[in-house]
């Protein structure tokens, strides 16, 4: 079961996601990353992140622990942004914290050049993001993380943010479980993922019984809205019932043909270079920012 935590002290709001997360401490003495259930987001986010979250846990991948935060905006009175300080007064309740990592840095481009990932490692964690639909974590925008960074401990890579997954969950009656989706700009693609050992190792392991457990962890208030179910469990069987049939058909799914490094860099220039000449003519001196990557991020700062 998530664990249920008060906070206690509201850190700091963190503007790298469009959910303006916020990091607060807990009365349990840990420090979370919470994901607030006013963001623009809606429920459905939350309920993608504890799904695939805690079913990335249990197949061994490395990604923060989950607990359930009782938050209560007078304690986060001092933010001065009132777009925030908004977020925060339609949040009253129970939102989603994920266990913050010290000093954690963003898996940037810059870094996978140098960071070693073994082929079978990438390979599950795309195996588990074309299995849950997570076509966000790409060589833009990674959502990995590297911790530790200090001490003696080797450092690894740690899966965060997966609130764009589950993609099927906004359109129930129209997505086919078999349907193959673009992993070509997956952030660990030019590692050589070896899905197929991935899959052969995972997929006997999704079965009923995890899913219907971790299913069980999402709170009855964020299913209470998806229209076309009458309860909350009607919505967690539909889930159970879809990441089945999905694994069944993984030979239907399976991400290939992965393109190296110079062709992602090839494949980049050519579409800036169309971007540049669909552009008016007094654009077309102005640099292209899409897709750059942020700046890599020190969690720690936030802190203070």
């Amino acid at each position: 079961m998530l664990r249920d935590v008060t906070a206690v002290r509201y850190v700091t709001p963190l503007r790298s996601g469009g959910s303006v997360p916020g990091v607060v401490e807990a009365d349990d003495d840990g420090t979370y990353v919470v994901k607030f259930t006013g963001s623009a987001q809606g429920h459905k986010a939350l309920v993608a992140e504890v799904i695939v979250g805690e079913l990335a846990r249990a197949l061994g991948l490395r990604f923060p622990e989950l607990v359930l935060v009782h938050f209560d905006p007078a304690i986060a009175a001092a933010e001065p942004h009132q777009e925030v300080r908004a977020l925060h007064d339609a949040s009253a309740g129970v939102n989603l914290g994920m266990d913050y990592l010290p000093g954690a840095r963003d898996f940037t481009p810059q870094l996978a050049k140098t960071f070693p990932v073994d082929p079978l490692e990438a390979g599950r964690i795309v195996w588990l993001d074309a299995l849950t639909v997570n076509v966000d974590r790409t060589v833009h925008s990674s959502n990995l993380m590297i911790w530790p960074t200090l001490g003696t401990a080797p450092p690894r890579l740690w899966l965060i943010d997966h609130g764009a997954a589950l993609v099927f969950h906004h359109r129930w009656d129209t997505t086919a479980p078999g349907k193959r989706y673009d992993f070509r700009q997956h952030a660990l693609g030019h590692y050589g993922p070896d899905v197929r050992a991935a899959d052969a190792e995972l997929a006997p392991r999704v079965t009923g019984e995890l899913l219907r457990g971790i299913v069980a962890e999402v709170p009855d208030a964020w299913l209470a809205e998806d229209a076309g179910f009458a309860t909350p469990d009607d919505v967690r069987a539909a889930y159970v019932d879809y990441l089945l049939a999905r694994v069944r058909l993984s030979h239907a799914w399976l991400p290939a043909d992965f393109p190296s490094p110079e062709q992602l860099a090839a494949e980049e220039s050519a579409r800036a270079a169309k971007t540049r000449q669909s552009r008016p003519a007094w654009l077309k001196q102005v640099p292209d920012l899409h897709g750059k990557p942020a700046a890599e991020q020190d969690w720690s700062a936030h802190l203070g």
